[in-house]
Order: C-alpha cells, then structure tokens, then sequence
C-alpha cells in the first residue's frame, strides 16, 4: 500500500467515524452505501503469485463460508502433523448440532469420522460440521479461531481476522479478495495431498448424493476448486482455481448479485486470465496484465452491481437444488427495506374484528414493565392474569392500536419459497408466533414471508427468540 494511498484511506476512517481495531491494524467491514461496497475481485497465476487483474482487492468484505478454507487448512496442518487422523470417530456436541443451515443435521451426540465431516464441510458447507471440526482440534471453536487468525498472518493475510469456524456472520470476522488468493495457494501448495477435499464435485453420506456448492466443476473448464460462500451480508462469493494447458489460475470474486452472475462473473476473468497467459507463450508482450483486462472492459464501470437488497435464501446446497437456509445478517436490515407497511386486508379485518380465539385481554392490556417482562419471558404477569378475568375495555391510556404489528423472517424470489420458510419458522417458533396470521405479501419481486397482528410485545419477544436462534427478523410497526 502506497503512501498517498494511506493517507486516504486513513482520512476516509476519519471521516467515517471508524475506530481502528489494534488486533487488525484496521476495522473489520462496516456498512457502505457506495454502489461497489460488497464487490472485489482478483485473478492470480497461482504458480508465481503475479497479479493478473485487480478491483477493490484490498477493502474489507464478508468471507462467508469461504471461511471454511482456512478451518480445512489447518484440519489439513493437524492430519499432515499427525495429530489427527482421517479415521477419527468426532462427536456432535450441542454448539455445533445448534448451528443454522446450511448443516448436515446430525444431533448432538452423534458421531461422525474426520474424514466424512470434512468432506460434508468441503461439498456441502455444512456450518455444524465445521465447528466439529473446530472443537476437535481446537478444544473449542473460540480458540480454533484464534489459531485461525495467527495462521492467516503467518500466511502474511494482513488484512484477515476469523472469529467463526464456519464464516456465519460476525461484524469483527473480515478479509479482502487478496487475502483469499493467499490462502487458496496456501492450501494448494502446501497440502496438495489433501487439497482435492475443495473439488469433490459430490459426496455421498447416509443414503443421500451431496453436490458441491461450486457449480463451476462440473462445467468441465479445468476447475478443481475450491470454496463458495454467501451470507445476505457479503453476497455472493467463490473462491475459484482452474488448471489449463499445464497453468493454473485463481480467481476471487466476492459481493456478486446471484449465484449465476457471480459464476459467469469468475468464468470470464478466468478465461481472460488464461488468455493472457496463452499470449504470453507465443510470445506477445504483455507486462501489465491489469490493461488486458481493462481493455476486455474490465473496469470500474463493468463491475456488477450490488447483491440484491435483501436476499434471504442461500443456495449454496447447489445449482438449482433447492433449500431453505437463510442468510443471516450481520447487522440491522439494509435501509433500502421499508420500515412500515400498510397491513394486507386479512391483518386489518382482524385489526377491526377480532377473532373469537384471539386473548383480547392480553393484547389490550397497557404496556407496563410487567407486562412487557412477561411477555418477553413467554408468560403472563400477574396483572395480565388479573386482567384476563376481568371484561375486555380497551384501556383509555393506548396509544396505538394492539393486534397491528408485523414480523418479517425473510424475503424470496420465489413465492413457494417464502410460503415453505414461513411454514418452517412457524413451526419451530410456534409459541412465539401462535397468536399470529401468516402472510406472504409480494413487492417489487420480493415474497416477504411475514407474521400478522402481532402486538409490539408479541413482535419484539418473537424477534428476540428468533435472533437467539441466529434467524433472520424485523419488526415492522402499523403505519
């Protein structure tokens, strides 16, 4: 990094009221709203390290389940060592049994070999395995991670810091395309023997064929690795070798709008990538490979646009497989959502005419500390329970009407998406949400899988049960 280039960027932190964190030299990723702050991009010739085309590959972004990279690395480090090995019987302990998909399932206590929780973390991502995985070297997923972070400065990926095994969102975890790039020839040149774990194109486990989330081996162009990942926080990311007429490149892409537009993204620096090298060896003179790209329309004005706005289902089970994993956020929804909503005419005809099995007394009830605590500890206060025995009024001091609010889980592209997802939080979370209506309400494209005449207790205590659960949640207030 240049001097003037220092400057600039530290004046930016100024500005932005950005306080450095000293374990990293700098802070993790913080919500932008320029048009390119989740894209970056690098394309490297994995032999001798050359940069062969560049774009935001120093600024900090999500890892998501790129992340898994390094817990298979140094999985690979403790089998090389002999510490481990492949045959290892590895237990599900609650923590990791607790993790949100994309997972494998097993139930804690169960066990499964080494080698299949590797394999399950390579092709299915599955976020419980890698924490398995982690507790088993580790001790525990906080000191893996640590060992995480040291390796990754050893590694000399300055600009990367891990707090989860599996890349599940943490505002402090944060890395930058070129630090990707490192360990991608990190693990490649130092394990080659373990290192065909990231190009499994599937695994078959109990009964069921897993196709790896990288749709990109089996297209049959020489990839042979090595890691997606997506949280609605980071966008679409891959991690991507190819090998070609005996050289071998890698290309990072990360903040890509879809699956499908961040593979064409990587397949054609990739491919540009592997034609400056087939120049090179008929002897065209190419020094700046970055102009080659540029010229191709690589620019700053072809990067893709950023992910969509909220985008609540991963699929990273594979291309066109269909699954039900949320992307869970980070941090508070993207400002671009609406913070208020007109209720569908089920929420408003049952606003005006409240069904027969509806607790009334409980919805009218004045929001005291008590009541609040109750409804937050799922039970009813004593003055709640006073009440419910007395006739139903309306008490004189509401402010709002009660039965209006709205808790929002997702949003789809697909309309029986969101209809499965809101069936399946329903019936996890059905004490938090027994009272409620669901409702799948479309917008500008987007199936919001919601709950309905919900009070603000009901909404608040069923988020904040949601969100201990890592599930993505907003409260929507009546307009």
């Amino acid at each position: 990094m240049n001097a003037a280039f220092s400057r600039r960027f530290l004046a930016a932190l100024v500005v932005g009221g950005v306080v450095l964190t000293p374990a990293l030299g700098a802070p993790p990723p913080v919500a932008q709203s320029s048009d390119n702050s989740r894209y970056a991009s690098i394309v490297v010739d994995a032999a001798s390290g050359e940069v062969l085309f560049s774009r935001f590959a120093d600024a900090r972004r999500y890892p998501a389940s790129i992340t898994k990279v390094m817990t298979l690395y140094l999985v690979f480090e403790a089998l090389e060592s002999g510490k481990v090995k492949l045959t290892d019987n590895l237990t599900v302990s609650p923590r990791a049994a607790s993790q949100p998909p994309s997972k494998l399932g097993l139930a804690a206590g169960q066990s499964i070999s080494l080698e299949d929780a590797m394999k399950a973390t390579a092709v299915r991502s599955a976020n419980d395995m890698a924490v398995v995985l982690a507790e088993h070297i580790g001790g525990s997923e906080a000191q893996f991670t640590a060992r995480m972070t040291a390796k990754a400065r050893e590694l000399g990926m300055d600009h990367t810091r891990f707090t989860t095994a599996n890349g599940l969102p943490d505002t402090r975890q944060a890395t930058t395309a070129r630090d990707l790039s490192i360990l991608s020839r990190a693990v490649m040149r130092d394990y080659p023997q373990y290192y065909r774990y990231l190009g499994l194109h599937d695994w078959f486990y109990n009964g069921r064929d897993y196709r790896n989330t990288n749709g990109l081996l089996a297209t049959g162009r020489g990839y042979d690795g090595i890691k997606t990942g997506f949280t609605n926080a980071s966008g679409y990311n891959l991690a991507a070798s190819s090998v070609r007429d005996g050289k071998r490149i890698i290309t990072i892409v990360m903040g890509g709008r879809s699956t499908k537009s961040r593979n064409e993204h990587v397949a054609e620096l990739m491919d540009t990538g592997f034609e400056v090298q087939r120049r090179r060896g008929q002897g065209e003179r190419i020094q700046v490979a970055q102009t080659f790209f540029e010229q191709r329309g690589y620019g700053i004005s072809a990067d893709p646009n950023p992910p969509v706005e909220y985008a609540s289902v991963s699929d990273e089970d594979g291309e066109g497989v269909s699954s039900t994993a949320v992307a869970y956020v980070s941090g508070p929804p993207p400002a671009s959502l609406p913070t208020e909503v007109t209720p569908p005419p089920s929420a408003r005809a049952a606003a005006a005419t409240p069904r027969a099995t509806a607790p009334i007394q409980r919805a009218e009830a004045p929001r005291t500390a008590e009541s609040l605590t109750a409804s937050l500890n799922g039970g009813a206060s004593s003055t709640t329970r006073r009440t419910a025995s007395a006739p139903a009024r309306a008490p004189a001091r509401e402010t709002a009407p009660a039965g209006r609010w709205t808790v929002q889980v997702g949003a789809f592209r697909e309309e029986s998406v969101a209809r499965d997802w809101l069936n399946d939080v329903s019936r996890r979370f059905r004490t938090q949400f027994s009272d409620a209506q669901r409702d799948v309400q479309v917008a500008n494209g987007w199936y919001r899988s919601r709950f309905t005449g919900m009070t603000q207790a009901a909404a608040e205590a069923a988020c904040d049960a949601l969100g201990e659960r890592r599930v993505t949640c907003m409260v929507i207030r009546p307009s």
